[in-house]
């Protein structure tokens, strides 16, 4: 079967922007490239997506850092704007170090840190088996259990880096989420706890115990939960605190350094602080 007709593919896209998609075009694009000329199949395709189901779920991948990578039903689909957290970890890996990326989902970051250092070891972790198993589909090193609980204990003091997309949203706020969102996301991505800052409060402590000395921390966040595990970053021995930026200047993340080796390398393209 052909693929559509450029005033058909017009048209998909016209049904997804009257439904309130924002990238309408793209994702009317995206849509019959995986559809690769089965009408039936863009049919029931675009059925799905206007139940609001992610366009990830339904395409079986996703673009992050130049890569393409596969994404499950069911696997929380990696956002664009964690590519400044993966950039900047891929700048604080060694060429040969270990990593630990916790909440690996699709094992989204864990994959761009390893096409960026090739002879590192990248470990994911994930409390859901679903993405476990999507995140060896995609190449990663992955492990199912909560946050540290199934990296290797003789890694204690030696890892280079931990990066990680733990959940941060304050419970009292994810009604304010996508209408979509939780329809077909579980809450567990999202649920930080009564200040949205429970979990990283938790991914500190244990990075405190895996992280060498000079090791890097990078938690994804917003708003002011930098301001709201400052206290714990201190406590647990981190300095050298930044806040990372995107291109648009909005908060992304936190960097810091494990106390008691050299600090951050300086002027490494990818981050803003």
């Amino acid at each position: 079967m052909t693929a559509p007709l450029p005033h058909e593919r017009a048209a998909l896209a016209d049904l997804l922007a009257e439904a309130g998609f924002v990238a309408a075009q793209e994702e009317a694009d995206e849509l019959v490239v995986a559809a690769a000329g089965d009408g039936p199949c863009l049919e029931g395709m675009v059925r799905r997506r206007l139940t609001g189901e992610p366009l990830a779920w339904i395409t079986g991948r996703v673009d992050f850092c130049g890569l393409v990578l596969r994404v499950d039903p069911g696997v929380y689909v990696p956002r664009w704007h964690s590519e400044v957290l993966a950039r900047r970890a891929a700048d604080r890996l060694p060429p040969t170090g270990t990593a630990v990326d916790l909440c690996t989902g699709s094992g989204a970051i864990a994959a761009a840190l390893a096409a960026h250092r090739p002879e590192a070891r990248i470990i994911g972790t994930d409390l859901d088996e679903r993405a476990v198993a999507c995140a060896r589909a995609n190449g990663v090193e992955a492990h199912r259990g909560d946050l540290f609980e199934p990296v290797p204990g003789d890694l204690e003091g030696r890892v280079d880096v931990v990066v990680g997309v733990v959940p941060y949203v304050p419970t009292a706020q994810l009604g304010s989420l996508q209408r979509d969102t939780l329809t077909f996301e579980s809450a567990t991505a999202y649920d930080g706890g009564p200040d949205g800052a429970g979990i990283l409060r938790l991914a500190v402590g244990g990075s405190a115990r895996f992280l060498r000395p000079g090791g890097a921390l990078l938690l994804e966040l917003g708003g002011d939960h930098a301001e709201l595990i400052d206290t714990d970053l201190a406590r647990h021995g981190f300095e050298d605190v930044a806040v990372l930026l995107d291109d648009d200047g909005d908060v992304r993340g936190i960097e810091a350094t494990r106390a008691g080796g050299s600090g951050p390398a300086d002027g490494l393209p990818g981050a803003g602080s």
